[in-house]
């Protein structure tokens, strides 16, 4: 069979994909229709430069054609013999493939798509886009049967804009036409944003993946206690019992079973805990599956039509495991030891029955605690803020028992530290904030107000609150607010206002800043996932001063 497909695949003509009619070799070596060739080289009579079409090699003169006798005798043969020269079956497309919009007849298979063109082609086909100067800067993509939705169907052009006000693919004439006005980006930049929320619900996916695997070693740990504990039961419950064989040969059955019995429940409680992280982990890994396989989709479109669906991340279970050093059948134990001595009399009037009491494993699934909504909840987390004078600019003045900072013009006579900001008037908390933290900042002029991690930069640009990954920072103004992370910017809306209130999740990745007036307002909110402790940040702006509540 092999052998048959070779063969077809040698006495084919590449012109038009058919058996050789009248076959012809040109000096190259390459085997050609008669009719199929002459009709190439009529196309490049103008050039006076006539090519082979499969290796490109040129010949100043029109060689002259000659039947090739041995490769006529072999079609024959192989007509006679029932076989077709064409290419094989599964290089044409079937009902299920994208087919070459050039082909005529039976198509083939197509090899790529044509963003520009909005069309797909063929390996033959598509040399055109290889060659052609201007051809080469199309965007060529895997084979797509949804072309058609890139192009807009009341302009009929190519939908390469953004429109967030609609949320929807739009050409560039939508948007000055219809969507005039509103707030459009290419599709390009579209898709470079939610990229990187992809990215950013990837790496929450597996950071809670991480968490799920940790509770389930804790769990297989708790099943060790409870069997080892349950062992040891047993073998002291048979010593004791020794000395009553006789008359209690069917009651050590008794305690062993029920020693046992409890055993089971322990351990199956504890498994089905197990067993319910185990399918939390692996919908998790489902979900980080289709998100990234949504990453590599190469046409933006197709990529904002079903990120929607796709990124939507369901509600997880937050767990907490808490193992108690739990003794479960000492008591147990204990009992049998008094019934030694007191069991001959006991047994002479009325059997005393035995049972284990009961226990608990504990260890609980919890619901999160929801966030605080009033400034009342807020403040059952209150931290008291003291600042690190190891970590401030020498242009900045601490007093009130390191609560309060002021700029100062002239450097302040501090020790030399590696912790100490050098470039920016800026200085951290003398404590790491995790769990939940909530504290309040009396601003006098321009502040912002951050946290950060430990190993933040000292020196450079990259020092400064927001301009790196290991900071967030709200930069308060007078009458405005902007948040930076990373060196990028958000306005924040809002009036201006002499108290802010900074809210923190650490486990949950929360990160909340409020207006604090009569009433307080939500100004900014972060989700995501913090690696490290936190330290309350400050960047004083020249002539201010605050003290954090």
């Amino acid at each position: 069979m092999a052998q048959n497909q070779l063969d077809r695949e040698t006495i084919s003509c590449v012109i038009c994909l058919d058996l050789l009619k009248d076959p012809v070799t040109i000096p190259c070596g390459h085997n050609y229709c008669m009719r199929c060739i002459k009709t190439h080289w009529d196309g490049e009579v103008r050039r006076k430069i006539y090519s082979c079409p499969q290796c490109r090699q040129t010949f100043k003169r029109r060689p002259v054609l000659k039947k090739n006798t041995m490769l006529a005798a072999l079609v024959e043969q192989l007509k006679k013999t029932g076989l077709q020269a064409a290419p094989a079956d599964h290089c044409y497309a079937g009902p299920e493939d994208v087919a070459c919009d050039v082909c005529t007849g039976r198509k083939l298979k197509a090899f790529k798509s044509c963003l520009t063109c909005s069309a797909s082609y063929c390996k033959n086909h598509l040399q055109s886009h290889f060659e052609s100067t201007k051809l080469k800067k199309h965007k060529l993509v895997e084979p797509s049967k949804k072309l058609q939705e890139n192009i807009c169907s009341r302009h009929d052009e190519v939908m390469k804009m953004f429109c967030r006000t609609d949320q929807q693919s739009i050409c560039y004439l939508c948007s000055v036409e219809d969507h005039k006005g509103h707030d459009t980006v290419s599709a390009a930049a579209e898709r470079t944003e939610r990229q990187r929320e992809l990215e950013v619900s990837r790496l929450n996916i597996q950071q809670k993946i991480q968490d799920r695997e940790k509770d389930v070693k804790l769990l297989q740990q708790e099943v060790e206690v409870v069997s080892r504990s349950a062992d040891k039961a047993v073998e002291d419950s048979e010593k004791i019992f020794t000395q009553l064989i006789r008359l209690l040969q069917k009651r050590s059955s008794d305690v062993k079973q029920q020693i046992r019995s409890q055993q089971e429940t322990e351990v199956s409680g504890v498994k089905e805990l197990q067993e319910k992280l185990q399918q939390e982990i692996t919908e998790l890994k489902k979900k980080d599956a289709e998100l990234k396989q949504l990453s590599h989709t190469e046409v933006h479109n197709q990529f904002l039509h079903n990120y929607p669906s796709v990124s939507q991340l369901s509600e997880p279970t937050d767990s907490s495991i808490n193992i108690r050093p739990l003794r479960y059948f000492e008591d147990m134990t204990a009992a049998v030891s008094q019934l030694r001595d007191k069991l001959q009399d006991i047994l002479r009037d009325k059997w005393t029955n035995i049972s284990l009491p009961e226990t608990e494993v504990d260890i609980l699934l919890s619901q999160p605690e929801p966030e605080p909504k009033t400034r009342a909840q807020f403040l059952r987390y209150a931290r008291e803020i003291s600042l690190d004078p190891n970590t401030a600019n020498t242009q900045l003045l601490l007093t009130k028992g390191n609560r309060n900072v002021k700029w100062m013009k002239k450097p302040q006579s501090y020790s030399s530290y590696t912790d100490r900001f050098i470039d920016r008037l800026q200085i951290l908390s003398r404590d790491n904030l995790t769990g939940r933290c909530y504290w309040e900042v009396e601003l006098r002029g321009g502040v912002d107000v951050a946290v950060a991690y430990k190993n933040i930069s000292r020196v450079g640009t990259e020092c400064g609150f927001g301009c790196n990954d290991k900071s967030w920072s709200l930069d308060c103004y007078a009458n405005s607010y902007e948040f930076w992370f990373n060196s990028i910017k958000t306005p924040v809306s809002g009036p201006g206002s002499s108290r802010v209130g900074v809210y923190l999740d650490h486990r949950a990745g929360i990160l909340s800043f409020y207006r604090i007036s009569e009433t307080m307002t939500l100004l900014h909110r972060v989700q995501t996932t913090f690696s490290q402790p936190l330290y309350a940040g400050f960047w004083i702006h020249f002539l201010s001063s605050f003290p954090p509540v």
